[in-house]
């Protein structure tokens, strides 16, 4: 080969190498996600919003809505094809009004999606929904719920999980919202390299969480400190079929807020995209960044970072 042809090789596989990472992950295949919403207690329209923006700015997802339809004609026939997706992202709460439901097609279509191997994103208040649908309540593992249903798992001092039974302690609740620490219990490919210990900013802890808590693995908890200053889990993982479940009380989103310092949070943004990344292929490949909240100090992107319309 001529010196001349080995050179432009040289001078080609030198600029592959400086290109940035967000750049070549537009190059290869895009994940598909898909985020229902419609109806919720908290700022649903903008959580979405903002999920979809964090997502797409990683460079690896593609980002499609579906949103439930307010009209009962509309509902009877909405029927998302979730074998479209690799993943569904679930931003509906109805514990407001218990009316509000998706339809009977829809929640059978989730079941089916997901024990065939589907990912499903529990987004913070999403599982405090469907308190009615006992798979639902499976494939979520726990979520906000009454003193009386499931059990409660609650972190003690040597990191061991305390399962408590129906009756005992209290329902599902939370405290004032806080820069909590959050520590890693499990490593697994979300949180690998994580550091033991972060802070995320402006979230709230749920204390009693409740449910069947069975197939399910915490990834982390927090101490909480403006309610029962006891450590709960914060997310967790569950095993339904084939399918994986990503649980988590992070992504506080309430009315009248847009891009929040807890959806500002650099830790939090990392683990959203890695967590749909897993659900997706198992694996993650999404680097933590330099700037990755410490022990000691929370790390938030600027507001003028996201788009103003």
């Amino acid at each position: 080969m001529k010196a001349i042809q080995w050179i432009r090789i040289l001078a080609g596989l030198a600029f592959l190498g400086s290109i940035p990472e967000s750049i070549l992950a537009q190059k290869r295949s895009k994940i598909k996600v898909l985020i229902v919403d419609g109806f919720s207690n908290h700022d649903w329209k903008q959580t979405t919003a903002v999920t979809k923006w964090i997502l797409e700015q990683s460079g690896k997802f593609v980002i499609d809505v579906s949103t439930v339809p307010a009209d009962s004609l509309s509902l009877e026939s909405w029927n998302p094809n979730f074998e479209k997706y690799a993943v569904v992202i679930q931003n509906t709460n109805n514990i407001w009004n218990q009316k509000l439901r998706w339809s009977k097609s829809a929640e059978l279509g989730l079941e089916k999606y997901v024990k065939n191997g589907g990912g499903l994103y529990i987004l913070h208040s999403g599982n405090n929904a469907f308190s009615h649908w006992e798979e639902y309540d499976k494939m979520i593992g726990m979520g906000w719920r009454p003193k009386s249903f499931g059990y409660a798992l609650m972190v003690e001092i040597n990191e061991n999980i305390n399962r408590i039974p129906p009756n005992e302690g209290a329902g599902t609740g939370h405290g004032d919202r806080f820069n909590a620490l959050i520590t890693v219990l499990n490593r697994h490919p979300i949180n690998k390299n994580f550091p033991k210990q972060w802070q995320t900013a402006n979230t709230e802890v749920y204390h009693y969480p409740r449910g069947s808590a069975e197939n399910l693995t915490v990834l982390s908890y927090a101490y909480d400190s403006t309610g029962t200053q006891k450590m709960w889990p914060v997310e967790w993982v569950v095993n339904y079929g084939k399918g994986r479940v990503y649980n988590s009380s992070m992504g506080h989103l309430w009315r009248g807020e847009k891009y929040p310092p807890a959806y500002r949070c650099v830790g939090f943004q990392t683990t959203m995209i890695r967590a749909a990344e897993w659900l997706a292929t198992k694996k993650v490949s999404y680097r933590v960044p330099n700037d990755f909240p410490t022990k000691d100090t929370i790390s938030l992107k600027p507001e003028s970072e996201y788009p103003s319309n």
